[in-house]
């Protein structure tokens, strides 16, 4: 099993790896962690604690995601020593249409508004894991959230920082009736919540307690579903009671990449964890035995900039691939793009292949199962858009789709987008190792990546790998680095070609969450960037 030191502990970070058998859940909000640990002591598993957790992010972590939120899930089922993957991103509104936008005079897909919205998948991938794993009700693993949005909770620091940032955005650019409800439902009396005041929020606390009761039909299929529909309506937006209807979640297959005796394990596409498999699979023909060295970073930077390319170009709706997945992975392509690799920094080009705003959270049970989970708005609180009498703040994943008919990712109806959100999961010898993921749009496989490498290539710990300072590639040869990154490293990489920019904004840099599994024993990493928690017991 992984060989890590459990004591040594870098700057910046205070915090140890945390140690417990019976249970564990992770993510970046303690309240959202203890209702998961709730759950697992009520006698629920590591999906329902899961689902209890991803529920109760919704309400106290807004900022990140929502009820509107897609989600994904990689899920590990001891009894069957088997890994499950669940696809739960919604898909475009079947009425939209690139000729339709460009008629209303968009020549690129809108961020905010009723246009970029896509079904909401976080509900019914609850649902769905719930029927199929769950050992209690949905109703039961939502109560801590009603509770919390009914009874009220008080903002922590790293949640009112981002609502203070949402809020003054909003504050400039959101004019038009359609975003009246986000101010009367995120705000208090016209205001920005401020770290420490305590936000009740009671449609929200109601439609959970619908989607509970009806195990989610409300919401694709009933009185949800026909509030969301008259709101598109009334403000011009495409999506439509139908195109919730039409939504169920995708069970798949988790692809595998062989990483120095491990398996590293991603959700296939539409998702982006391809990226980082395809950036591992050219950074294991390397021998990379030293992290502070600008011979491993310079390599890590080129093999990123490298799948980002492949990914940009490629990545969509599986159904509309040009390539299939797994070509990406193959041994015999990643030496190709490794021979693209020199000593200065370049501008890839993508290659072709022989013929693939956010909340992360783990889960680990007594007996074994665990989770790796992450749903996401997009881009902070989303669309900008709430339902009115719902708290739904729904989503603006359509605006990552091409308004260029000949681009992989070009908006077409009923068509999933290129997605950044990423569970990841480690085995060995096909037995789980366990759950990690680091959250944060485009730097999501960038985080893979260093976290993965961190564990297997340094043999640092679930804690250690999360707190070791944090490199993002921007564009061509743009690259920030986090302001405790060390000096002589950024002038290493500067001779080197790259344009080296330190960034105060931790938050840029992703955040994420581990659990090693090792001998029965649960070993767990939080997020130092943020208002990370370990509950366990």
């Amino acid at each position: 099993m992984m060989n890590f030191n459990c004591n040594y502990q870098p700057f910046p970070s205070k915090r140890y790896t945390t140690i417990a058998k019976n249970g564990m859940v992770l993510t970046s909000q303690p309240l959202a962690a203890g209702a998961g640990l709730d759950i697992l002591k009520k006698g629920g598993n590591a999906v329902d604690a899961a689902i209890a957790t991803a529920a109760c992010l919704t309400v106290v972590e807004p900022t990140s995601n929502g009820i509107g939120s897609d989600a994904f899930a990689i899920v590990w089922i001891k009894k069957d020593e088997k890994l499950y993957g669940i696809n739960g991103s919604g898909r475009s509104p079947m009425g939209i249409s690139i000729e339709k936008l460009r008629a209303a005079g968009h020549e690129e897909m809108p961020q905010l508004g009723w246009t970029p919205v896509t079904v909401s998948g976080a509900p019914g991938t609850w649902a769905a894991l719930n029927k199929r794993f769950g050992k209690l009700s949905l109703r039961e693993c939502l109560e801590p959230a009603i509770s919390y949005a009914r009874e009220g909770y008080p903002v922590s620091p790293t949640l009112g920082y981002n609502w203070k940032k949402a809020y003054e955005r909003y504050s400039e650019i959101l004019k038009g009736e359609e975003y009246r409800e986000w101010f009367d439902t995120f705000t208090i009396d016209g205001r920005c919540p401020e770290v420490g005041d305590v936000i009740k929020l009671e449609d929200h606390a109601r439609t959970l307690e619908s989607i509970g009761e009806t195990n989610g039909e409300s919401f694709y299929r009933g009185e949800i579903a026909d509030k969301i529909d008259r709101a598109s309506r009334k403000y011009g937006g495409y999506i439509r009671r139908e195109d919730y209807a039409a939504f169920e979640p995708q069970w798949v297959d988790p692809i595998r990449l062989s990483y120095r005796g491990y398996e590293i394990c991603e959700l296939p596409p539409n998702g982006q964890g391809i990226v980082a498999l395809m950036a591992l699979n050219i950074l294991r023909g390397y021998d990379l035995s030293e992290r502070d060295s600008v011979d491993t970073l310079h390599k890590q930077l080129e093999a990123m900039k490298l799948a980002f390319a492949d990914g940009k170009k490629y990545i969509t709706d599986p159904l509309e691939m040009r390539y299939r997945g797994r070509d990406f992975l193959k041994e015999e392509y990643g030496e190709k793009r490794r021979g693209l690799i020199g000593e200065r920094a370049g501008d890839p080009e993508p290659g072709k292949p022989p013929g693939g705003g956010t909340v992360y959270l783990c889960t680990g049970d007594s007996g074994g199962n665990m989770v790796s989970f992450i749903q996401s708005n997009y881009m902070g609180f989303g669309s900008g858009i709430v339902v009115e009498g719902t708290g739904i703040a729904l989503q603006n994943r359509g605006a990552d789709f091409s308004l260029d008919p000949q681009a992989a990712n070009a908006l077409k109806p009923g068509k999933r987008t290129y997605h950044t959100i990423i569970p990841g999961f480690i085995l060995r010898d096909n037995r789980a190792v366990g759950p990690f993921g680091v959250m944060g749009g485009y730097m999501q496989p960038q985080g893979h990546v260093q976290v993965v490498m961190n564990l297997i290539d340094f043999g640092l710990n679930p804690q250690m790998a999360l707190d070791a300072p944090r490199w993002r590639w921007v564009e061509g040869r743009r690259v920030e680095v986090e302001s405790h990154f060390p000096i002589h490293l950024v002038d290493a990489l500067e001779a080197r070609g790259h344009e080296v920019g330190i960034s105060p904004a931790r938050g840029s840099f992703g955040r994420g969450q581990i659990i090693i599994q090792r001998d029965g024993v649960y070993y767990g990493g939080t997020e130092s960037r943020t208002d990370g928690s370990v509950a366990c017991y």
